[in-house]
């Protein structure tokens, strides 16, 4: 076990878990007014105020909350691990560390320890592309199988590591296939809908755009240039997002949430770009079609929802940043300073039962 994945697991994880407590325990009167509806304390107190802010599961003698949050946990600290491993044999040791630093401090990496699926998905993914590189393509086909299982957006998985299996793509596919055919298989067999989780998207007003990606682009950028008229007007008087209505947020903070969602979505792309040009076509793809699947099917309210965490779990943008932190003695700095900053302020938002990305 690397000490270096290690250390950054343990104190990243201690840290984000002591901020929300010290915001839970300091910050009441600045809870959600909904707070109170919301937190059901069957669901949020398993351990009292301990567990209010993260999530555990399901094996502790009817302690599902923290059954939950150990799965999380145990998931984040084997994702650490194999990061580490690819990207020591891209960036050398120094750069593996800033990889998985800055995935421990990036603004959204409280998901990993909360009970969501974002670090199991993670771990899936790395462990899928590892097993891969060493020609296990059997082995990485049912790894991504299950990732497919975990969060449908695991089919973006499947054509980078074709490209790595190339003439074994079959082994891979062989796999795979099976183990995703699971899911919607039981969803037949049970309720008659194999697609019942898609369906579901639409209670986020998610919808499948003609445009497929550049759908998504061109309502995040009317979004933006809503928001930029919002702000220069410093008023909360008139609406230019119409989408959302100023009773479910207040227009100036709409326009910020979509400005801050826009300039996610330009840093993933750049990300993108960097991670393909230095790592290779299998990562740069995976990162591609990691962000193409969720603009493509983009919120008619919130174009970009959700886009900063699920940017949380394409590992290739992790890379990309340690090589940009490694290009200049400052890039360093800026990436942690602002990557903490950010976690801060999303934490505590969060610890109030505000609504984060």
């Amino acid at each position: 076990m690397s000490r270096s994945a290690l250390g950054i697991f343990a104190w990243s994880r201690l840290g984000i878990w002591l901020l929300a407590l010290f915001a839970v325990f300091t910050l009441v009167p600045a809870r959600n007014p909904k707070a109170a509806r919301w937190d059901d304390p069957s669901l949020t107190h398993d351990l009292g105020s301990i567990t209010d802010v993260a999530a555990l599961g399901r094996v502790l003698g009817g302690h599902y909350v923290l059954a939950g949050i150990l799965v999380s946990l145990a998931a984040t600290l084997g994702a650490f691990m194999l990061l580490e491993r690819i990207a020591e044999r891209h960036l050398g040791g120094s750069g593996a560390r800033r990889a998985v630093l800055y995935l421990a401090v990036f603004p959204l990496s409280f998901f990993l320890q909360a009970v969501y699926s974002e670090s199991l998905f993670l771990l899936l993914c790395l462990a899928a592309f590892v097993l891969a590189e060493k020609n296990r393509f059997a082995a990485a086909g049912l790894v991504t199988g299950l990732a497919i299982l975990t969060r449908p957006a695991g089919i973006a998985l499947v054509p980078p590591l074709m490209l790595i299996a190339r003439r074994d793509s079959w082994r891979l596919l062989a796999t795979a296939l099976p183990v995703a055919l699971a899911y919607p298989l039981l969803l037949w067999r049970e309720i008659g809908d194999p697609w019942a989780f898609a369906h579901a998207e639409g209670t986020w007003h998610r919808h499948v755009s003609a445009a497929g990606p550049l759908g998504g682009i061109w309502d995040a950028l009317r979004a933006g240039w809503a928001a930029v008229e919002q702000l220069a007007s410093g008023s909360n008087a008139h609406v230019y997002w119409t989408a959302v209505s100023a009773a479910d947020s207040a227009p100036l903070r709409t326009a910020a949430l979509n400005l801050e969602l826009l300039a996610f979505l330009v840093l993933f792309v750049v990300l993108t770009v960097i991670a393909w040009r230095e790592f290779g076509a299998p990562y740069g793809l995976f990162a591609a079609l990691s962000i193409a699947l969720p603009l493509s099917t983009p919120s008619s309210r919130w174009p970009l929802l959700s886009l900063p965490r699920f940017g949380l779990v394409i590992f290739p943008l992790f890379l990309s940043l340690a090589w940009l932190g490694g290009r200049r003695a400052n890039a360093n700095t800026a990436i942690l300073a602002t990557s903490a900053a950010l976690l801060g302020v999303f934490v505590t938002q969060w610890a109030l039962w505000d609504w984060v990305a």
